[in-house]
């Protein structure tokens, strides 16, 4: 790794040639081929959010302007409808992203076009199956994420993972992922031993993002402690989430109504049809309160919803500023 002026030199940055270890992350709902077309127009790798196989994929990528982006899907929803895989390579993607799921089936297409595989991961097992589907990028992903995720901690599953690939792997790249909202936590993650980093609720809170302002707002005058993990969200939507997984929201009225009520929701019809009524009303109008707003605990980083690129930039600066510091600190000893 070598910080000088306004670029981060890392194995990341080299093999996809950008000037800062900053990956997008592919949220679904949230992440459209404009916000992923920004992040790389400033430097970093925008991934353009797939999510569950119901995006227009050419209107997605008409959207990048020719900027160099990837995209990326839910794994498991990804194998009921293979086909959208193959519309977005015919893009020919920077890079494609696969979480929740084997990445195993999918390899072989992805690797048929030369296309980089990410693997974002929340456990070992999950590591080991990404190292045989061939992943150029392994995501370590902490539980302080927001969106999807499971139960690690990111400073110590990252570190683990760099152990972990260091000797079975050593040319897999590792990006750090879980309440990473600023040029500290990039600095920290490349002291872990990551190659780079992957950004959801920093750039969900952007202006090129697809989030309704009052749920952007609602997470800007949050802190860190007003998040937690349910399944409320995902039973609201109608979408069969596969153990272990579940999705760190804002605690509100909808999460606190249902979420003692998680298992009744599941075997009673009008009970599941009342909290999908309030949920779906409220994200159409962006009532913060009665529906999910899907951020991590980086929710108390996160003060501002700037451009994609001023974000870029002012991170950027934080880390080189972080590293330069742990270098002098070193010359001292």
């Amino acid at each position: 790794m070598n910080a000088s002026g306004q670029h981060i030199i890392t194995r990341l940055t080299q093999k996809f040639g950008m000037r800062v270890p900053i990956v997008s992350a592919p949220m679904a709902g949230a992440a459209p081929g404009l916000l992923a077309a920004a992040v790389s127009d400033a430097g970093g790798l925008g991934l353009i959010g797939g999510g569950y196989c119901d995006i227009d994929i050419k209107a997605a990528f008409e959207e990048t302007t020719k900027a160099d982006v990837g995209i990326g899907f839910i794994t498991w929803k990804l194998a009921e409808r293979p086909e959208i895989l193959h519309k977005a390579l015919a893009y020919k993607p920077k890079a494609v992203m696969l979480s929740f799921g084997d990445p195993r089936p999918f390899a072989p297409a992805i690797a048929a076009t030369g296309t980089p595989l990410i693997c974002q991961c929340q456990n070992l097992s999950h590591v080991k199956d990404a190292l045989q589907a061939d992943a150029a990028v392994i995501v370590a992903q902490g539980s302080e994420a927001g969106g999807h995720g499971a139960t690690r901690g990111t400073m110590s599953f990252v570190a683990e993972v760099a152990s972990y690939l260091k000797v079975h792997s050593p040319d897999t790249l590792l990006l750090a992922a879980g309440g990473i909202a600023d040029g500290r936590g990039v600095a920290a993650a490349l002291m872990l031993g990551a190659d780079g980093v992957l950004m959801g609720s920093r750039f969900w809170a952007s202006a090129e993002s697809k989030v309704l302002p009052s749920l952007l707002d609602a997470a800007i005058s949050a802190d860190g402690d007003a998040t937690v993990r349910t399944s409320v969200p995902d039973l609201a939507r109608g979408f069969n989430w596969p153990q272990p997984f579940n999705i760190r929201t804002l605690q509100n009225s909808v999460i606190r109504d249902f979420a003692p009520r998680q298992e009744e929701v599941r075997s009673d019809d009008e009970l599941r049809k009342s909290l999908k009524s309030r949920y779906s009303s409220a994200a159409a109008v962006g009532d913060a309160d009665n529906t999910g707003v899907v951020v991590g605990e980086a929710a108390g980083l996160i003060h501002d919803r700037p451009s994609a690129e001023q974000l870029v930039n002012r991170i950027l600066a934080e880390a080189v500023e972080c590293l330069s510091k742990a270098e002098k600190f070193l010359s001292r000893l």
